[in-house]
């Protein structure tokens, strides 16, 4: 694994097609035996610093259509927190069907399950068909794998029943030293990006782009207001960027001081601390407080002049019903993720007597991925990350996602010796630098 990371380093397809493919590597795993263990333990009392673990792995060998990728960075997404909680689904029941749908699939029913949803790195090894990637590119993920046996998916790859995400429902992640991915996954890796940043944007920078800019989300146009819930995470920030990048005004609602300061720092210039104001949306789990809803759309109205045509959805339970209630009339709440919880509840004659429209959304499909990729590369869009930890620390990352003490993203070095590395267009990375760096001031490193 040694050679593996220094020819990673180099910038030289030569020098990683000649290193040999190690028999194993190290991982961010979380163990079948685990999750029986903790069968009886309350979700509340589970910790991902004692859940999440790095350890050695067999290394797979790339199938038809595949790629071995060499990781030098990733990130954590929420999947991963619900990975470690063993909730609300343990992923174990994903890859034991995965398993179940072919001889190639088996490999991914094993009793460890090798996290991560994003990475950047460089092409290992390509399998028997891959054509458009070779050894030696410097790459990034994107985390949908469809499965396209069916027509259901060829209009929109999210319609496929058979696409799964990559290190979450499938098995050899991007929380690793390796990873295994389909060639259809794959972009160009922003080359004025460190590995750490690139690796920040593949979930939530599609998610966002999906949920706002794309025909299948909001098709937001120049002019809308676009309530942004959690502006400050990874998101939401990224939908900031793009509401504010398309010509939209971004009205973000955000926990903290620091928050409301990073969005403003972003560009945005309406912005709602609802610690600072004091809402609170539910007293105890089932009484939603109507009085705190109407208060807050009247805050929304104040600051924005009017009702938001868009509202980005991601919180759930705690704020749906908000979320219906604000939008304007004939306006789009956009729903993906539901972090605080899946059931909501919401008084529907605002939908239906005002005639707005709730869109499920589900991170991306490849052209909407590489589109967002690409405003990335041409430096339109800005990398979040706000934190960088080791691999050894990914459970300390995980939990600082899971009680949400971060901002923007947290990153996750693999390979990569130390953050820093991986720049080949130094002159775009110094017109832009002072953008890419806003999420890291201030922050623990």
């Amino acid at each position: 694994m040694t050679h593996v990371r220094s020819a990673a380093a180099t910038d030289d397809p030569r020098a990683i097609a000649a290193c040999e493919v190690p028999a194993r590597y190290r991982a961010a795993v979380v163990l079948a035996a685990d999750h029986q263990a903790l069968a009886g333990t309350p979700v509340e009392s589970r910790d991902p610093r004692k859940t999440v673990h790095v350890q050695e792995v067999a290394t797979p060998e790339p199938a038809h259509g595949e790629v071995l990728v060499a990781t030098m960075a990733s990130s954590i997404n929420y999947n991963t927190v619900w990975s470690a909680l063993f909730e609300p689904v343990p992923t174990f029941r994903f890859l034991r069907a995965f398993g179940r749908t072919s001889p190639e699939a088996a490999r991914h029913d094993q009793p460890y399950h090798v996290l991560g949803s994003d990475l950047s790195g460089v092409v290992l090894r390509t399998g028997p068909g891959v054509r458009e990637w070779k050894p030696g590119d410097e790459v990034v993920a994107h985390s949908l794998q469809p499965d396209l046996q069916t027509p259901g998916g060829h209009d929109d790859t999210l319609l496929d029943p058979g696409q799964r995400v990559w290190g979450y429902e499938t098995n050899f992640g991007g929380l690793a030293e390796l990873s295994l991915v389909n060639a259809n996954q794959l972009m160009p890796k922003p080359a004025h990006l460190t590995w750490e940043e690139a690796a920040s944007l593949g979930v939530a920078l599609s998610t966002a782009y999906r949920q706002l800019v794309s025909d299948h989300g909001a098709a937001m146009k120049q002019g809308e207001r676009v309530l942004v819930w959690g502006a400050a995470g990874g998101v939401g920030a990224y939908a900031t960027q793009l509401a504010l990048n398309g010509g939209g005004i971004p009205v973000c609602v955000v926990s903290s001081q620091a928050k409301a300061d990073l969005c403003r720092r972003m560009g945005a210039e309406l912005v709602i601390d609802r610690a600072a104001e004091g809402f609170s949306f539910w007293e105890g789990r089932d009484r939603p407080r109507l009085s705190e809803w109407s208060r807050f759309r009247s805050a929304v109205r104040a600051l924005a002049g009017d009702d938001p045509d868009i509202v980005i959805e991601h919180p759930g339970r705690d704020t749906f019903g908000v979320s219906v209630m604000i939008a304007a009339r004939g306006g789009k709440v956009v729903t993906c993720a539901s972090t605080t919880g899946y059931q909501h509840s919401y008084d529907n004659r605002h939908l239906w007597m005002h005639v707005k429209r709730v869109i499920g959304s589900h991170l991306a499909n490849y052209r909407e991925a590489w589109a967002a990729n690409e405003l990335v590369a041409r430096g339109s869009i800005h990398p979040v990350v706000s934190r960088v930890y080791p691999l050894d620390a990914v459970g300390d990352a995980t939990h600082a996602v899971a009680v949400n003490s971060h901002h923007g993203k947290v990153g996750v070095l693999c390979l990569a010796d130390r953050p820093g590395m991986g720049v080949r267009d130094p002159v775009l990375r110094a017109r832009e630098l002072d953008r890419i760096n806003l999420f890291r001031k201030g922050q623990p490193q």
